[in-house]
């Protein structure tokens, strides 16, 4: 990849920060925001205290697609942190928050105005499957509740590898209807 090349991906993904500025950004963001937490409540499985598979990062990854890593990483990081104060469900650890975080960046950076294709969507779930599911988030695990990394890796391991090729066709299926439905609406 050429320094030119770079600094077009750079500028371009950075520029995108500008929308927020959009009042029809902001209110897609919202209503994205209210369906992951409609999702969270309706639509999330927990298996043990360590194993969630759930729908509700989908508005996330909608919003990673259209708008990009930096709006993806704020919306994604406020919503943690909502969704934990409305579930009052444990403690509060800043780890989830940037693990969410960085999950949007690691997805906005494969497909923001990128060619939607089905080898990205694959790149983008095992890349966020493996650093942020099972390194980060085993790791807050172990930090917060001091399970062993031994003890729950493997449940962990399952978990993402089944859920792998299903997130993986959902995602597809999904960024392909909003690709024609919703993005052109977002387009300058």
């Amino acid at each position: 990849m050429s320094r030119d090349s770079v600094e077009v991906i750079g500028s371009n993904t950075f520029s995108s920060i500008r929308r927020l500025k959009e009042t029809k950004v902001l209110t897609f963001c919202g209503m994205m925001g209210a369906l992951a937490i409609v999702l969270g409540y309706v639509a999330t499985i927990k298996f043990g205290p360590y194993i969630r598979i759930g729908f509700s990062g989908l508005p996330n990854q909608v919003v990673d697609y259209l708008f990009g890593p930096w709006i993806g990483a704020i919306f994604g990081g406020t919503m943690d942190i909502v969704k934990w104060f409305l579930s009052g469900d444990g403690d509060f650890f800043p780890g989830f928050t940037i693990t969410a975080m960085l999950g949007a960046v690691i997805y906005g950076m494969f497909l923001y105005n990128q060619p939607l294709k089905l080898w990205r969507v694959i790149a983008a779930q095992l890349t966020v499957k493996v650093i942020c599911n099972l390194v980060l988030n085993t790791l807050w695990l172990n930090m917060l509740y001091g399970q062993a990394i031994a003890a729950i890796l493997p449940g962990r391991i399952v978990s993402n590898a089944v859920m792998l090729p299903v997130d993986t066709a959902i995602m597809f299926i999904m960024l392909t209807v909003v690709k024609s439905a919703i993005k052109p609406y977002f387009e300058k």
